[in-house]
């Protein structure tokens, strides 16, 4: 289905969405939280506001992209003056997790507990992500042979595009003690998250091993990430949750197990409090049972 500014692909199996490529000139699509099952890339194109996300707000200008994975609610504030051009898509249709070795945005663009949620766009991006959406618009309005081939190859080279200019424009990681020491006890707390988040959930665990007041590096992980050190714990083993959610048939009792949690109510709690569904539903309308 096409119109002058819209092109969606639905699902003929289900009749849900697959595809969409729209532009917006205005914030009524995201002025309110959006908690959608499919994954999100906006590319403002003008104007500027804010972004209220998980647990944290931040600011974003004209020439950033926006990417946003299922369930992730945000919504775009204080601005309705906005336009661009957003893209969604459906697991179903590109699952960036199973797909991981080809397009490594993953934990860069989306799912990333540790940067803000958008890229800044250059001019060599910009032209790249034109020429796509112009193929892209093309093949939508005359399907042939093997679209959805040609439809994920274009969608490919957008997220590869835009997960390099992320990744480039990271700051890079201290690798010794400075007069600040900062960066290098956030890097340790990055490592030791990954290390230890099946089996340490609590802020108390991860000042222990770096030997720091709780206090201490509370402010300091709120001031580097605007996020709370219990959210980006609890960020980080819902990233893992929906992982085993979309890629295996596991039951929900196993993956609780698995992430330090013996009692599987208190952990589909945890997870519907932090994911807005149950882990379910959430397999149900993005993971396994739908997209094999």
């Amino acid at each position: 289905m096409t119109d002058k500014n819209t092109f969606t692909l639905v699902n003929p199996q289900n009749g849900n969405l697959a595809f969409k490529l729209f532009s917006f000139d205005d914030n009524s699509s995201f002025d309110h939280i959006q908690r959608l099952n499919y994954y999100t890339l906006i590319w403002v194109q003008k104007g500027n506001g804010k972004i209220k996300v998980d647990f944290s707000e931040f600011d974003f200008t004209e020439g950033q992209l926006l990417a946003f994975a299922p369930y992730q609610p945000f919504m775009l504030q204080d601005n309705p003056e906005i336009s661009g051009i957003t893209i969604q898509f459906h697991p179903d249709f590109f699952c960036i997790i199973k797909h991981h070795q080809e397009v490594a945005c993953n934990g860069i663009l989306f799912n990333n507990i540790y940067d803000p949620p958008y890229v800044n766009i250059d001019e060599i991006a910009k032209s790249t992500f034109n020429m796509v959406l112009e193929n892209i618009k093309i093949e939508m309005q005359n399907p042939a042979l093997a679209q959805y081939e040609l439809l994920t190859s274009y969608l490919k080279i957008f997220l590869i595009t835009a997960s390099r200019l992320k990744k480039e424009q990271q700051p890079k990681e201290k690798s010794q003690v400075q007069e600040n020491s900062a960066p290098f006890i956030l890097q340790n707390l990055k490592n030791f998250i990954e290390l230890h988040f099946k089996t340490k959930h609590s802020a108390s665990d991860y000042a222990d091993l770096l030997n720091i007041s709780s206090k201490a590096l509370a402010t300091m992980t709120k001031n580097h990430f605007n996020k709370t050190l219990t959210n980006l714990i609890a960020e980080r083993i819902i990233i893992e949750a929906k992982r085993e959610l979309y890629l295996t048939n596991k039951p929900v009792k196993e993956i609780a197990y698995e992430l330090g949690y013996d009692d599987e109510h208190y952990f589909s709690r945890f997870f519907k409090n932090n994911a807005d569904v149950s882990p379910q539903l959430y397999r149900e309308t993005v993971g396994f049972a739908r997209g094999v």
